[in-house]
């Protein structure tokens, strides 16, 4: 009997679909082979073999890279939308040390005495100013990063410079933050008037990417000023990474790290620079973290830039080798000499 054409159709039919499978599997099998390479190369034990140099103290050697160990400078500015030179409001440097799964902080004052080559004395916080006037956003990161290397002798590998918009917008992105809040904070200078007069108790808050970035600009309310913000600020920066690494968050870190190149200013960080630093620290724990401070004399200098008396911090180059030798025993340590014509020590 000769087969009629609905017998025939379904046999077409189950072609096509196993044809269709077959094709999706190879698909899948491809786009799996893929990801799982790309987890692979990502892995910080072969992503960060060879870390970069963004720029290293000057008249030092070419620095002796270690595999898994470097430092990255984090840089905020008090840049508002539409400015074109800012100031740094904070600078701190972080030694990642992935062997051994430590991590440290060191905070550097923004009123920090620096000398600068064509220019003479000024306040660490302006040199981003200076360079933005010279050659732009590009120049003023690139001249801090060489004072905050020249200052503290630390081979600098990575560098990342936000704004307070940005700080913001992070936040947010993770759907707000929980921060531990370590002394009684009053908004006296507020980005935004109806904050003005908020005060924020000690003790842990869930914040948003508003008050987090009111929180970490406030100075004159708190009891040692911009000591105290630096340590606002470290907190800030602690409850992003527990709140991004949280288990429930894990799955959505890859497009939350996508998402931090618009809101940085300025960095050497590639997207899979940043993915590998965060699979690395993907078991974080904060007792893993140490806290450092170059703390210096409170002194009214004359300020070469503005041409004026000001209040500027003196650190003491004594102090500075000890800190920066307990934080990065790699680094080439500034000789007295230097540091002295650095901050102005000398007299």
């Amino acid at each position: 009997m000769k087969p009629n054409s609905t017998s025939v159709r379904p046999r077409r039919g189950r072609r096509v679909l196993r044809t269709v499978l077959i094709l999706l599997g190879v698909f899948i099998l491809g786009f799996l082979a893929v990801g799982a390479y790309e987890y692979y190369r990502l892995q910080p034990a072969k992503h960060f073999q060879t870390p970069k140099v963004a720029v290293q103290p000057k008249g030092s050697s070419t620095p002796q890279l270690q595999q898994d160990v470097f430092n990255v400078l984090l840089l905020g500015s008090d840049a508002r939308p539409g400015d074109t030179v800012f100031h740094t409001d904070s600078m701190m440097v972080v030694h990642v040390d992935l062997n051994k799964h430590q991590y440290s902080v060191l905070s550097l004052p923004r009123d920090t005495r620096v000398y600068v080559q064509g220019y003479g004395y000024t306040k660490l916080t302006s040199v981003n100013l200076l360079g933005d006037a010279k050659g732009g956003i590009d120049e003023g990161v690139r001249m801090t990063i060489q004072t905050v290397s020249d200052l503290t002798g630390l081979t600098i590998n990575y560098y990342a410079m936000t704004n307070y918009s940005g700080l913001q917008a992070m936040v947010n992105a993770l759907g707000g933050i929980d921060m531990n809040v370590p002394f009684r904070v009053v908004l006296t200078h507020p980005w935004y008037p109806q904050n003005k007069g908020k005060v924020i108790t000690p003790g842990e808050h869930f914040l948003n990417g508003q008050m987090v970035a009111e929180v970490v600009h406030e100075r004159d309310s708190l009891p040692q000023g911009d000591y105290s913000r630096q340590k606002l600020q470290e907190e800030a920066i602690l409850g992003m990474a527990r709140t991004a690494l949280e288990p429930q968050n894990l799955p959505k870190l890859p497009a939350f790290v996508n998402s931090v190149p618009q809101f940085l200013v300025a960095t050497n960080m590639s997207t899979e620079d940043m993915l590998s630093l965060a699979l690395a620290v993907k078991s974080f724990d904060p007792n893993q973290v140490k806290y450092y401070q170059l703390q210096g004399a409170s002194e009214r200098l004359y300020d070469d830039v503005l041409r004026a008396y000001n209040d500027q911090i003196v650190l003491d180059p004594g102090e500075i080798r000890q800190v920066v030798e307990e934080f990065d025993p790699s680094a080439t340590l500034p000789s007295s000499a230097a540091a002295m014509n650095s901050t102005g020590a000398a007299g």
